[in-house]
C-alpha cells in the first residue's frame, strides 16, 4: 500500500510522502486506534500533529503500537506562539519529544509566526540548534508571509524546507505558491478539504467526481497532489482514510484542474486567520 504513495525530496534531502495523516482532535486511546490503523491499513507514512494539539503523547503510542518501523514514518509536530522566545523554544522542542516519546521529529514546525509579538527569529534559531543536536531531521514554518520567510533567511542563512498554509479549492494561495517554488520551499496545505463544509456540496466538483468515478474529496486532494501541494486530510474513519489515499489511480485534466482553482475566492479563508496579524496562543 504504502508503495502507491509518491514522495518529495525536500532542500535539505529529508523525503516525505505526497499525502498524509492530520490528526487534530485525535486523541486518547480512540485517536491511537485511528492513527495506528491510518498507518498499518490504510498506508499513511506522514503524520501531522502540533503541541497545541495535545496529542503528541497519542501520536507516539499508535507510532509504538503500529507494526510499521519507526524510521519508514514523517512524524511532525509544531511549536506554538506562547514560546517563540529561544530559551522557552528549546524546552518545548523536547517537551514535545517527551510526550510523544521519540527521540526526534522528521519535521518540527513553527506554528504561527506572530509578527506582533515578533520573536519568531529566536523561535527558528532554536530549531535551527535543535536540528544540529539531531532532535529534528528538517525544520519549516507554517503560516508564514514571504516577508517572514525572508525575515528568517536573512537573520539565520537558512530557509525553511516547508510551509504548511491554509489552502483548498476556496483559498487556493496561487501567489505564494508561486513564491514558494521560485525560493525551493515546498508548500503544505492545511484544511484541504476546507474542514469538509461547502467544497464538498459544490457541484462542480461533483460533476468532475462523477466523470472519474472518484468522490468529491478525491478529486479535492488530487487537485492538491496536481499544484505540488502536500495535503493531509484529517479522519479517524477506517473508510475515509483509504479514500483519502486513494489518488494516484487517476489524473484531472488541466481543464478540470484550472476549473477547480477558479473556485477560490478572496476572503476564501475558513476561520479569517490572516498571517499577517493572527496570534496564536
Amino acid at each position: 500500500m504504502e508503495k502507491s504513495v509518491p514522495e518529495i525530496t525536500l532542500h535539505d534531502g529529508v523525503t516525505i510522502p505526497v499525502i498524509g495523516l492530520g490528526t487534530y482532535k485525535l486523541k486518547g486511546n480512540q485517536g491511537v486506534k485511528a492513527i495506528q490503523h491510518a498507518i498499518d491499513h490504510a498506508g499513511y507514512r506522514l503524520l501531522d500533529s502540533a503541541y497545541n494539539y495535545e496529542n503528541e503523547g497519542t501520536l507516539g503510542e499508535a507510532v509504538r503500537s503500529s507494526s510499521v518501523s519507526r524510521d519508514e514514518l514523517r512524524i511532525t509536530s509544531k511549536l506554538p506562539g506562547r514560546y517563540h522566545s529561544y530559551d522557552l523554544a528549546v524546552m518545548t522542542i523536547e517537551e514535545s519529544l517527551y510526550r510523544a516519546n521519540l527521540d526526534y521529529y522528521d519535521l518540527y514546525l513553527i506554528h504561527w509566526p506572530n509578527p506582533i509579538q515578533n520573536q519568531y527569529i529566536e523561535a527558528w534559531q532554536a530549531l535551527i540548534d535543535a536540528k544540529k543536536k539531531g532532535l529534528i531531521r528538517s525544520i519549516g514554518v507554517c503560516n508564514f508571509l514571504p516577508e517572514h520567510i525572508e525575515s528568517l533567511v536573512q537573520e539565520t542563512g537558512v530557509k525553511p524546507s516547508i510551509n504548511q498554509i491554509e489552502l483548498h479549492p476556496f483559498f487556493n494561495q496561487a501567489s505564494q505558491r508561486e513564491w514558494h517554488e521560485q525560493n525551493q520551499i515546498h508548500t503544505q496545505s492545511w484544511s484541504p478539504l476546507a474542514r469538509a463544509n461547502d467544497v464538498l456540496q459544490n457541484s462542480l466538483i461533483q460533476q468532475i467526481a462523477n466523470g472519474h468515478n472518484k468522490t468529491v474529496s478525491q478529486v479535492i486532494l488530487r487537485w492538491h497532489y496536481q499544484i505540488g501541494a502536500i495535503s493531509i486530510p484529517k479522519s479517524a474513519s477506517p473508510d475515509r482514510q483509504l479514500e483519502n489515499i486513494s489518488i494516484f489511480d487517476f489524473s484531472l485534466t488541466p481543464e478540470e484542474m484550472s476549473s477547480i482553482s477558479q473556485l477560490t475566492k478572496p476572503d476564501g479563508r475558513i476561520n479569517n486567520q490572516d498571517p499577517a496579524v493572527y496570534e496564536e496562543f
